[in-house]
């Protein structure tokens, strides 16, 4: 059966260069019959004869050539584009839009940029860093990374980072004037640098110790965007900041930075990277996926 007008404009090419309906056919695979019907049903809805026909063969009347010289090259395009396509679900190729918050565009991202694009020249990694928690799919994004427990229930969550783990810090010139708190209450005593989540607002410092969780909205002289300004401003003395442990480690080994709260501070899942749905992605999402997988 020969259902769509596509379909039809095809089998008028199939006839016209077979010269036969019953060659035609059997290379659409359909019945003889379906296939006069459509033809038939064309011509009736063009007011036309497209096929001049008789007992021993076919051929394109003035009209019908007409037509097929607009139709060939137009169907040559059509399967062109559709192989194109066939190609694109057989390898990595295209455009994956990705949407990272810029501290995982840095630690997740950022190491694995090099490798992906040595591996798979012909995908386009399109990234938009942005702290904000925006809708995946209304953006037109293909897949984001984020912290697990921002991720949508009904979206496909891969893992791409080790576990993170909080980290209260100042200098040790701060702490000379300002004793260590001990609780996370006592950070409203004190000077904190405060970190803006796009348009989450800033962030209140959370912490969790056995079966209690406390969120605290802390103040202090500087709210940031962008947590190497807040690392730079815990360095100089500026007040307490909230750092991950990857961030911190360094300065605390140095000696640079100091900890607190540390027994507040128990480690989370990191990083995932997160996609609407399982089916039918695309070579190029997947090569992505498998790139940032643990």
């Amino acid at each position: 059966m020969i259902r769509d007008e596509l379909s039809v404009l095809a089998a008028l090419v199939a006839v016209a260069e077979e010269r036969s309906f019953t060659k035609a056919a059997k290379r659409l695979r359909v019945t003889q019959s379906a296939l006069s019907h459509a033809i038939g049903g064309l011509e009736e809805q063009l007011g036309i004869r497209l096929l001049a026909r008789t007992t021993r063969s076919v051929a394109p009347t003035d009209a019908g050539e007409q037509l097929l010289s607009h139709l060939r090259p137009a169907l040559h395009d059509i399967r062109g584009a559709l192989d194109q396509l066939s190609g694109l679900r057989e390898r990595p190729a295209g455009r994956v839009r990705l949407l990272v918050p810029r501290t995982g565009a840095m630690s997740v991202l950022a190491p694995k940029l090099g490798q992906f694009a040595r591996q798979y020249p012909d995908v386009m990694l399109d990234v938009t860093t942005d702290d904000s928690h925006v809708d995946l799919v209304a953006a037109g994004f293909d897949a984001g990374v984020q912290f697990g427990e921002f991720i949508a229930q009904d979206m496909v969550a891969v893992r791409v980072s080790p576990d993170h783990r909080p980290a209260i810090v100042a200098s040790p010139e701060y702490f000379e004037s300002h004793p260590k708190p001990k609780s996370p209450r006592d950070l409203l005593s004190h000077r904190c640098i405060n970190y803006r989540h796009g348009s989450a607002g800033v962030y209140k410092w959370e912490f969790d110790k056995g079966t209690q969780s406390v969120s605290v909205a802390v103040n202090g002289p500087l709210i940031v965007d962008e947590i190497q300004l807040s690392l730079r401003a815990a360095l100089d003395g500026v007040g307490l900041a909230f750092l991950s442990e990857e961030h911190a480690a360094p300065h605390l080994a140095s000696g640079a930075l100091v900890r607190v709260l540390e027994d507040w501070c128990p480690p989370f899942p990191g990083y995932f990277l997160y996609y609407p749905s399982r089916r039918q992605q695309p070579p190029a999402l997947l090569a992505l996926i498998e790139t940032l997988h643990l």
